[in-house]
């Protein structure tokens, strides 16, 4: 009987990657994490989960659509340390990554635009309001490359 296919947010990162990380060799929490993060499903991941993962560049090509998801609805989704620090994790990515992944663009562009639109009305989150100008701009000239 033919194996039934899994959704990718039925497996883990090592099933995705197809790399098994095994125990980590240095004992930080962020590493004990991270290792640990690589066995869970996807589908299990708490936002928290995501912005630490998409933080340290792990296994993002599968976390950044995931995030996504969140962000176009709750721009400012709150991933374990202030509003907005998914949607930071998410635009401090590198533009090889967006270059690599240009569908995803748009979306992060709309992220942006929302977080920005609800952070004028708050007028409380100055620091976050200008790095999202900032990489908003950024990510924008890659749509134009």
């Amino acid at each position: 009987m033919p194996q039934r296919l899994r959704s990718i947010s039925d497996q883990t990162l090592d099933e995705l990657e197809g790399v098994e990380w095994g125990p980590p060799t240095c004992d930080s929490s962020l590493v004990r994490n991270a290792h640990r993060l690589r066995r869970v499903p996807l589908k299990k991941y708490r936002l928290g989960d995501l912005r630490i993962m998409i933080g340290q560049q792990i296994g993002i090509k599968y976390l950044v659509p995931r995030a996504l998801d969140h962000l176009e609805a709750h721009p400012l989704a709150e991933g374990s340390f202030y509003p907005g620090d998914l949607l930071a994790a998410v635009v401090r990515l590198p533009d090889s990554f967006w270059l690599a992944h240009r569908p995803l663009l748009p979306r992060v562009l709309r992220a942006i635009d929302s977080a920005l639109s609800r952070l004028r009305k708050i007028r409380s989150v100055e620091e976050l309001s200008s790095e999202l100008r900032t990489e908003r701009r950024r990510l924008a000239a890659l749509v134009r490359q």
